[in-house]
This record gives structure tokens, sequence and C-alpha cells, in this order.
């Protein structure tokens, strides 16, 4: 048995022994204020149970029927003890406002009267606070609700103390009067009750985790834009749906770590919550750039899309692209995939008068083998004295790989860490050409910078 069923259990037997020896000291004594008591432990037995039972079920892992658990049986089982607790005190407030008004309701003060429910408002003290333990431990709702009963419990009690010791006081009136505040008591706490799971049951958004969850998304700077942001909680757990946007021309891994920034942000605002996040494009964020990049990607069959440039060509503003599709394709299947691309350019991007694209077949795999550089000696010769006199230095790395294309040289090349991007790639460049230039034998060059 769990340790909160164990808890639960425990109040059950205390619910049960305390309903019996106030209602025995109630009916001989005839004080309505312990009688009313009883009623009040006989609602907490009710409570009890359905904690011990509620417990129990929402402790059971999610299935595929109950994809989020069983949470909410909690939050049940306490709006069904706050009904409860209402009709409860309702038959005690009428019998307590009726002794008023007619002055009836003589009381025999006895001694052990006095001693049980000094022994009863004990009990409920420590009831009180081993439940409040429980909850905050557990951060259970039914538990939470077991401790506002006998917190509920133990000022009754109290005003039953009062009320016995007016009446043995010649008072007689000071017991129905007790018996009325327990009512008024009962009543208050149930309306919390019935108020608080019913925001659960209804999937109220919780405002302070949800406002802490919204600080720690918006905190992760301008690159993740908050679309939408929904909350709720069932039995002590909150669950999280976000909607973000990210740069139409992110790329799937860098949406992904966008994706698991949000989560860890918002898990560490909200402990105990479970986060799902949908990633969409923030078109209103970017540029024309984007904008079309984003478009075509979204055209099926379109495989990479690059050199996307935006033109202001006079009044007018067009777009040029170049587009990779399956070599298998027709020309004829390949424009009017192109055409589409226009279509998609010119309805997301506004103001946009033209847009042209240059179809190329995406490049597969071929099967490669790697040229001893003895069978290259003069071309490895001379690609690295043209790498000397531009870098003052020889290549980190130089292989040579045979394609279907011819050879292709692989250069590594080191330039200064304070070099700026621009600069270090017009030098690659530079290397690139001449070697195209002055060795017609290797067909392409790929240089790689690095510090």
């Amino acid at each position: 048995m769990s340790p909160q069923r164990r808890i639960a259990l425990v109040s059950v037997g205390a619910a049960v022994v305390l309903i019996a020896v106030k209602l025995a000291v109630g009916l001989a004594t005839g004080s309505l204020g312990f009688i009313s008591e009883a009623a009040h432990s006989g609602t907490d037995l009710v409570a009890a149970l359905l904690t011990f039972f509620a417990v129990g079920v929402a402790g059971r892992p999610a299935d595929p029927g109950h994809p989020y658990g069983h949470g909410k049986a909690e939050h049940l089982a306490a709006l069904a003890e706050a009904s409860f607790l209402v009709v409860v005190s309702l038959g005690i407030a009428y019998t307590a406002i009726r002794r008023l008004a007619q002055g009836t309701g003589e009381v025999d003060v006895t001694w052990y009267a006095l001693l049980v429910i000094g022994l009863v408002i004990a009990i409920d003290a420590s009831r009180t606070v081993v439940s409040l333990r429980a909850s905050r431990r557990y951060r259970s709702a039914a538990f939470g609700a077991s401790a506002l009963h006998f917190g509920s419990d133990l000022a009754g009690s109290s005003a039953v103390l009062v009320g016995l010791l007016a009446a043995r006081a010649g008072h007689p009136e000071g017991d129905a009067a007790a018996a009325l505040f327990v009512a008024m008591l009962v009543l208050a706490a149930a309306g919390r009750l019935i108020r608080q799971n019913t925001d659960v049951l209804m999937d109220r958004s919780p405002v302070a985790e949800s406002a802490a969850a919204q600080r720690a998304i918006e905190a992760l700077g301008p690159g993740v834009a908050l679309h939408r942001l929904r909350m709720r909680r069932a039995a002590g757990r909150y669950f999280a749906d976000v909607v973000i946007g990210v740069s139409p021309g992110t790329a799937v891994g860098q949406a992904h770590a966008a994706a698991d920034a949000v989560e860890e942000a918002v898990e560490r605002a909200v402990p105990e919550s479970d986060v799902v996040v949908h990633v969409e494009p923030d078109r209103a964020e970017a540029g024309p750039r984007e904008q079309a990049l984003a478009a075509a990607l979204g055209v099926p069959r379109v495989r990479e899309v690059h050199n996307v440039a935006v033109l202001e060509v006079g009044d007018r503003t067009e777009i040029s692209l170049h587009l990779k599709l399956p070599g298998s394709l027709t020309l004829a299947e390949a424009h009017a995939v192109a055409t589409r691309v226009e279509r998609e350019i010119r309805a997301a991007v506004p103001g946009v008068d033209a847009v042209q694209t240059h179809l190329e077949p995406l490049a597969e795999p071929a099967a490669v083998r790697s040229v001893p550089p003895r069978d290259l000696e003069a071309e490895s010769t001379a690609v690295r004295r043209i790498v000397r006199e531009a870098t003052g230095a020889d290549p980190r790395e130089l292989r040579f790989l045979a394609t279907e294309r011819g050879v292709v040289a692989f250069l590594t090349l080191a330039m200064e860490p304070q070099r700026a991007l621009a600069d270090a790639h017009a030098r690659a460049s530079e290397i690139e050409e001449r070697i195209r230039r002055d060795h017609p034998a290797i067909a392409d060059v790929i240089v790689h910078t690095e510090p």
C-alpha cells in the first residue's frame, strides 16, 4: 500500500472513532453542538473514504483511454465531499436556529463531556497537521481538502467547548450558537472546495503558473516568439500546450532545439509540468527573403532552395531563387512545380511583381574513390604552391577524390581567428578560381576554412 493510501486509511479510522464518541456524548447530554460535530465527522468519514479510493485511482499510470492520467479523480472526490458538507451543514444550521428561536435545548454538561471535547480537539489538531503535510509533500488536492475539513473540525470543536462552558455557566443557548457557528464554518469551507475543484475540473488556467511560464518563454530572446500558451492543472501537475514561432528559414534541427529550450524553461518555472511545444514559421517577423524561402520549401517535391535574392528593379520587386528537384522528374513536371512555387511566393510575400526560378536536379549519391597523391603529384604540388602564395602557409589538408564529374580537390585552409568571415570567404574563392583556371584536370575545388 502506498504512503498516501496509508495516511488516508488512518483518517478513515479516526473519523469512525470520533463519530461514535461524539454521537454517544451528544445523545447522553442533549448537546446539539456534540451532535452537529458527530454529523460533521460523518462527512469527514465520507471525505476520508473518498480520499482513500481517489488516491488509489489517481495514482494509476496513464493508459490509452486516459493519456493524461487519472489525476482528476482526486478533484471529483473533493467535489463530492463538498456537496455532502453543504447538505449536512444546512441541516445543522436549521436545527440550531430553531432552538435559538424557541429558547429550548437544555444541556447536561458533565465532566466526561468536557474531557471528550478536549480529546477531540487534540485529535483534530493532529489530523490537520498530518493531512496538511501530506498535501504539501504529494501535491494532492484530496489531502488538501481533508486538511481544510480537519481544520474546520478543530475550529468547530473549539466552538463546542466554548458553548458547553457557556451552558454550564447558565446560558443553554450557547450550545445552539456553537452548533450554528460550526454550520457556517462548514458552509464556508465547502464553498471554497467547490470553487477550487470546479476550476480544476473545468480546466481553468492557473494564473500564477501561466504568468511564470510566459515570462520564462519570453526570456529566451527574440528568436522564439510566443504565439499561444494554454495551461491546466490536475492532481498537483500542470499541463502546458505552447505554440511558438521561429524564422521561416530555420532548419528543422534548429526548430527542434528551440522547442527543447521552451520545454526546459517552462519546466524550470513550473516544476512538475508536462509541456508540449508546437513550432510554426513566424511570417510576421520574417523579411521577404525568409518568407519566399518558407513558401518555396512548403511546395511538395521541392528538396532544396538556395541563392534566394530579393531584387529592386526600379519600382518593381523581383525574387530569384534556385530550386533543386528530384532528377527523375520530366521537364514538364519540374516546370509545374516551379510554377506552383512562383504562385506561392507571390501569395506569401506582399508587393512581389515577378518570381524567377532556376531548376536544378538533386544530386544523387555517387560512388567515389580516393586518388593517391602520387597519381596527381604535379597537381598536388601546384595546389600547395597556390595556397602558400595566397595565405603564406601550406594547406592543413589536401586530398583528391575521383567522381563522375572528374577529380575533386578538398582543401582545408588555416586563417587568422580574427579575420572577418567575408574576407575569409573571398580568399577561399580566389584560391578555388585560380586552381580551376590553371589546372583544368581538376573538375572542382571545395575549400574549408578554419581558424
